[in-house]
């Protein structure tokens, strides 16, 4: 179990990055960044959801400079199409349409910032998931369902129906879900050592 020597805030509103640190036991604070997302067009995928996770953690940072604030972006990338959150029912049905039967690649991106020791720190994780083909009554089901709208590709890997979707990963699964435990905690042991308790996770 991690443990902290400073407050925790988590500048993202998703249920699934909450739930995910909550595994870990970590105690936080949750406060969503404001700011809107502008997808970096300059860049490769891990560079730009490295400066959206950036954005995002700096911009509540600064109203919370004991602490250390973690910033989160996700995108699914296929191709060169970058597939975020889907705008309405119609936006997910072509998003699930683009993935069925193919291989696509979920980014996220990760930022740490505690202003108290000026520190900053992003990194990213990329995972390749294959789906399935899917029919046209699968992708209505799920669509009717509600749960794509809020997921980045339109899917969530750990839903009941997007579970079925997923043939095959290669990666880290739960940098589908929106948050790579590994590379997190790997990011606190080797870059943050001073502000965990003890310096290791305690059983």
């Amino acid at each position: 179990m991690l443990r902290l020597q400073v407050p925790l805030v988590l500048a993202s509103r998703s249920p699934r990055r909450r739930a995910l640190l909550e595994r870990l036991g970590l105690t936080f604070d949750v406060r969503p960044a404001s700011s809107d997302e502008v997808w970096p067009q300059d860049c490769a995928p891990g560079d730009a959801v490295e400066r959206l996770a950036q954005e995002k953690a700096e911009e509540v940072a600064r109203s919370a400079p004991e602490a250390l604030t973690l910033g989160a972006d996700t995108v699914v990338v296929l191709a060169d199409e970058v597939l975020g959150k889907p705008s309405d029912a119609d936006e997910a049905r072509y998003m699930l349409g683009k993935l069925s039967g193919v291989t696509h690649t979920v980014y996220t991106g990760l930022a740490l910032v505690h202003p108290a020791t000026e520190r900053s720190l992003t990194a990213h994780e990329a995972t390749d998931v294959t789906f399935a083909p899917l029919s046209d009554r699968e992708i209505e089901r799920y669509v009717a369902s509600g749960s794509p709208l809020d997921k980045a590709g339109a899917y969530g890997i750990q839903d009941d129906h997007g579970a079925l979707f997923v043939a095959h990963i290669r990666g880290d699964y739960y940098n589908v879900v929106g948050l790579p435990l590994h590379r997190l905690y790997r990011l606190l042991r080797d870059h943050f050592p001073d502000l965990l308790d003890g310096g290791t996770p305690s059983s």
